[in-house]
């Protein structure tokens, strides 16, 4: 389902080999968390989803484990930002602004967290919502106001 959507949405989509069952248990494991469904389930159909000049709209499952498990315990970034523990991050814009699922509390929405102003907002209803916005037309900024 995830590689048919993102096709549709942008045909020269670039995908990763799936991520395992294991893989993704571990990461869970790792990060103390599971992974959102949504993800997951992308997860085991591409290991990351590549888009528009070759920017990780999807990280693969490592990068999302070893930028999530950084973002949360690094003391620097706890003296520069406001906490990062209630995001998940999976996937950037290049050019250093990056996505997340709220996981405190639970939602399907996506925010993006831009790294210049330390801002946090809402840009996507959910997964899928997040790939036809970032995938449509190439343009890296399509979350700014």
């Amino acid at each position: 389902m995830w590689r048919q959507t993102a096709a549709a949405i942008f045909p020269g989509v670039g995908f990763r080999e799936p991520a395992q069952i294991p893989e993704v248990t571990a990461a869970g494991t790792r990060l103390g968390r599971p992974l959102p469904s949504e993800l997951r389930h992308l997860l085991l159909e591409s290991n990351g989803i590549i888009g528009h000049a070759h920017v990780d709209a999807v990280w693969p499952l490592n990068q999302i484990v070893e930028t999530n498990l950084l973002f949360w315990s690094d003391p620097t970034f706890a003296q520069l930002y406001i906490p990062f523990a209630p995001f998940l991050f999976f996937g950037d814009n290049g050019g250093g602004d990056q996505f997340a699922f709220l996981l405190t509390p639970e939602r399907p929405d996506i925010f993006v967290w831009e790294h210049e102003s330390d801002g946090r907002r809402w840009v996507a209803n959910n997964l899928q919502d997040y790939l036809s916005r970032a995938l449509r037309d190439g343009d890296d900024s399509w979350y700014r106001l």
